[in-house]
């Protein structure tokens, strides 16, 4: 095959590409990278893939699928025998392995234009996108439209508890005759609005849209973030007002309606077909959503949420979800408009599939009981998601108190741009623990004041010195009935598995 500098449709892809194509993934313990790295093998390409480290979940998972991981970056791992080379997007272009994949001029690609031109064509995206909650909603989706026969293919953020990996292939085409109208095979992607590559500075979420003229595009919230590559809220904000622009006319953009900047964004940019959805009782300004749910009190019993639906004003039944919270209900609202409106999803099958979802690893994942005391695990870190998740724990979990273990990690937690949105996002916890701040390249001028932060709080806060103070004061002070929420976008240490050890050995020593 020919080599390039760039990975074009010319060189690499095909209406019928290779079955054996030798690739590698600089970067491939990335959750999106790692997912992908799957669909190559599971496309039949010899797969290969260099990493600083590979940790939970993603480590196991590739190592469990059999592809092949190398530790550290170094250009021996690239060679002239490779066909492809994928760089993450976390990975310079001093990189040591990206710097050899240029000298051999091996053809090279990012992510999400691999995804695009391998997986996306002849398909229709129904793309999730938003600051909060993509991820689980993604996974909503493709359940319910697996649950529907629809064999989707789909490239989740995350581990789905109800598949066996974040990203499948699915059905390429259709049966004619049980086709919907217009639609091809559908393929959920969760659109990260993060850049793609080192040289294309551009959302991943463009690259999955305009490929065809049935886009589907589900935007459930605009709140800044990722202030290391949009500074401000207006640069981030137009990314989105970018995104629903290019939706084609004939196809589908799915809102929330309670957010009022992803509500005037679509209602300014959308050229496309836009349905609303919500919450009944929330504030969703001039829209009425066309899809709304009425929440009812959670069920002790069972921990289940149940809800309401109502489309155009009509009820449709009642509903209930194993992951509790109200914004998970907003997740399952979104998912059955986007489910019915794009692919025709009844509402049987909808009620049947979000009963049964189980929700994703790393967002309200319960880790275990030891000693009493429950241990979750949340990808939350921006303030918005800490509280949600919080509040959608302590209704879960009443009784006893709800301690909030936070580790300020990402570019966004690091920096003091929520300083005082991080001290109410905290409000349902009892007690919180803040670890130091997991990245030190932050001006000090830029940096979160975690002490200023536990001082605003209050007394139930304290910023702990280290990891190891805090499993020492849980140990000390959690009591059986308590909850721990472990909350941080990172590895945390490895506090999880730490916790769970130390909680149970106490528990065989009391």
């Amino acid at each position: 095959m020919a080599a390039s500098s760039t990975w074009t449709s010319k060189v690499i892809i095909s209406s019928s590409p290779r079955a054996d194509m030798r690739v590698h993934l600089i970067g491939i313990c990335g959750t999106g990278m790692g997912q992908l790295a799957m669909l190559l093998q599971q496309a039949g390409h010899d797969v290969s893939g260099s990493d600083v480290s590979f940790d939970p979940p993603m480590g196991p998972a590739l190592d469990a699928a059999g592809i092949r991981c190398l530790r550290g970056y170094d250009g021996a791992h690239v060679h002239a025998g490779l066909d492809h080379v994928i760089v993450g997007n976390a990975i310079r272009r001093d990189n040591a392995e990206a710097v050899r994949a240029g000298e051999l001029h091996l053809a090279r690609n990012s992510m999400s234009r691999t995804l695009r031109e391998l997986f996306l064509m002849k398909r229709t995206p129904l793309v999730v996108c938003g600051t909060h909650g993509k991820t689980t909603t993604s996974a909503m989706c493709a359940w319910i439209l697996k649950q529907a026969g629809l064999e989707p293919g789909y490239f989740i953020g995350g581990l789905p508890k109800n598949f066996s990996s974040g990203a499948a292939i699915g059905r390429t085409k259709w049966n004619i005759l049980a086709a919907p109208a217009g639609k091809h095979p559908p393929f959920v992607v969760e659109g990260d609005e993060y850049d793609a590559v080192y040289w294309h500075k551009k959302p991943k979420f463009f690259d999955y849209v305009g490929i065809g003229n049935d886009d589907i595009v589900l935007i459930t919230s605009v709140e800044h973030d990722h202030v290391d590559i949009y500074p401000s809220a207006e640069i981030y904000e137009a990314q989105f007002a970018s995104l629903a622009s290019r939706v084609p006319s004939s196809g589908l953009v799915v809102c929330d309606a309670r957010d009022p900047r992803a509500r005037d964004i679509v209602a300014k940019h959308a050229h496309a077909h836009v349905v609303f959805y919500g919450i009944l009782g929330e504030d969703t300004g001039d829209v009425t959503p066309t899809w709304q749910a009425a929440l009812a009190p959670v069920d002790r019993a069972s921990g289940t949420q149940p809800f309401d639906l109502y489309a155009g004003g009509s009820c449709c039944g009642r509903f209930s979800l194993k992951v509790p919270g109200a914004h998970n209900v907003r997740n399952a609202v979104g998912a059955i408009a986007a489910c019915a409106e794009g692919f025709g999803v009844g509402m049987a099958i909808a009620r049947t599939a979000l009963a049964s979802f189980d929700g994703v690893r790393r967002r309200q994942d319960l880790l275990g009981k030891p000693g009493g005391i429950a241990i979750y695990d949340d990808f939350a870190h921006h303030p918005t998601a800490v509280s949600e998740t919080l509040r959608a724990l302590k209704s879960q979990n009443p009784d006893g108190q709800l301690w909030a273990v936070f580790e300020p990690r990402s570019a966004t937690a690091c920096r003091r741009i929520h300083q005082s949105e991080y001290a109410a996002a905290f409000r349902a916890a009892d007690r919180v623990l803040f670890a130091p701040l997991g990245r030190t390249n932050i001006p000090e001028a830029e940096r979160l004041d975690v002490d200023k932060l536990a001082s605003d709080i209050g007394e139930r806060a304290e910023a702990m010195p280290s990891i190891e103070a805090i499993l020492a004061h849980i140990e000390e002070c959690a009591r059986p009935g308590d909850t721990v929420a472990l909350l941080s976008n990172g590895a945390f240490g490895g506090i999880h598995a730490r916790l769970l050890t130390m909680l149970a050995t106490k528990g065989t020593r009391s």
